[in-house]
């Protein structure tokens, strides 16, 4: 029976490298949809997209249905799973890494932006017709008061990420505390209440596993829809523009987590070869968010960090970690000021540093975020997007180009999402080196 299950149907299909099937999806997409944007007529590629959309909705779908779940899950055993001492230190040296890396890649943003000046010469005034949108940043004790979950089914059932794992934090430290209890009956039910959960947690990572077969169509289907409507745009400046942000994100992979990677005697390009997957799965779906299962288990599975580790931080820094997001905030916002003749002055970029780091902190991991981020930034360094306005026009031409930029940087804050908790785990002891090796 099992030889005939290999030799069925779809045998050919299953029976291959599920990155190999990934990747060749992520291609044949790609030459689909710039076929479609430089050889169709519009009504075709509108057709084109209303007719495979749908297919690479289900895929986004599929991984948005189980985040929650593996959030909240994940994030409460690796929580309890750790002793009250050692979180501590698990949980600063997370925070310290995150903080340090948002810094350096606003640096590098900013380096890049100011030597390279995307957008100088463009001239763009305002035009009717452009609608802009003012930012309504809400205070900052709103945003820390929001982390505190009035009714945690509600944030449940809302997908609040920020409540959800202050919530699961809670949850899960007090739980590491009773199973750590002198007293034998409170700490046995505790344990035992551990144990549902994580288990719980194990189904979640086998639905993750299923999910992910459907992964090579959602791929194709998801990479041709957008080349095929962003092709035709990716002209002059912008072309200029996304190589500026690219650049941005390649220097802070090889510059910064290199640098992290090489204090702790490891090296970037196996992280590259055996940690691919969940960075081309982010580049793909743009989402940090609907990445983190597949994360979690090529964390786990391909580098050797403990799930302690890596339940606890990855679901924190894919909500809290965007370096990617970070730099994009940077570059675009020098592009705009030069683009409508305003360049930003010492105190502007001192402003858009402050700012733009704690918007990446507070972006959502979902595709798009950062162009609402961008929002925020804009409006705190005295540049609102206003109806009409030449800062309106050239948000707008970001705005129409965010898919591509929105691949890159989300591909790059998952990376460094991966990269944090190996460092931590090194830090602890507790990574499996031997997952680093090479076969020679």
């Amino acid at each position: 029976m099992a030889e005939q299950a290999k030799s069925g149907f779809m045998s050919w299909y299953f029976g291959t490298n599920l990155l190999i099937r990934i990747m060749a999806g992520l291609v044949l997409g790609a030459v689909v949809g710039i076929f479609m944007a430089f050889s169709a007529s519009p009504e075709t590629v509108a057709s084109f997209v209303g007719y495979t959309k749908f297919f690479g909705d289900i895929f986004v779908n599929l991984l948005k249905m189980i985040v929650v779940p593996v959030i909240f899950l994940s994030l409460i055993a690796g929580a309890a799973s750790i002793t009250p001492g050692q979180l501590g230190r698990v949980g600063l040296k997370t925070l310290l890494y995150y903080l340090i890396t948002s810094i350096i890649s606003i640096s590098i943003g900013l380096t890049v932006a100011l030597l390279l000046q995307p957008g100088v010469g463009l001239g763009i005034t305002g035009a009717e017709g452009i609608a802009g949108k003012a930012a309504t940043a809400p205070p900052l004790s709103t945003v820390l008061l929001n982390i505190v979950p009035t009714n945690i089914i509600a944030s449940l059932s809302k997908g609040d990420v920020l409540p959800i794992i202050f919530f699961a934090l809670v949850f899960g430290i007090s739980l590491a505390i009773l199973r750590d209890n002198k007293d034998d009956h409170v700490s046995k039910y505790a344990t035992m209440l551990y144990n549902l959960i994580a288990t719980a947690a194990e189904t979640m990572y086998l639905i993750v596993r299923g999910i992910m077969q459907y992964a090579p169509i959602g791929v194709f289907v998801l990479i041709s829809v957008v080349f095929a409507q962003q092709g035709p745009k990716v002209i002059g400046p912008l072309v200029f523009l996304t190589l500026c942000v690219y650049l941005g994100l390649v220097l802070h992979l090889f510059v910064g987590y290199g640098a992290v990677l090489g204090v702790f005697k490891l090296s970037i390009f196996n992280f590259l070869r055996k940690g691919n997957e969940p960075p081309i799965m982010a580049f793909v779906t743009r989402s940090s968010s609907a990445t983190l299962p597949v994360t979690m288990r090529v964390t786990e599975e391909n580098l050797g960090v403990p799930r302690s580790i890596s339940s606890f931080a990855l679901p924190i820094g894919a909500t809290v970690n965007m370096d990617g997001t970070a730099i994009y905030l940077a570059i675009c916002t020098v592009f705009i000021g030069n683009a409508v003749g305003m360049p930003l002055q010492f105190d502007q970029l001192v402003t858009l540093t402050v700012v733009a780091t704690l918007a990446a902190i507070g972006a959502a991991g979902v595709p798009g975020a950062g162009a609402l981020m961008m929002l925020m930034v804009l409006e705190a360094i005295g540049m609102p997007v206003e109806a009409g306005s030449a800062v309106a026009a050239a948000y707008a031409m970001i705005l129409g180009m965010d898919a591509l930029f929105d691949m890159g940087r989300t591909c790059l804050n998952v990376t460094g999402d991966m990269i944090g908790v190996i460092a931590v785990s090194k830090s602890e002891g507790q990574l499996d080196t031997s997952k680093w090796q090479l076969p020679a």
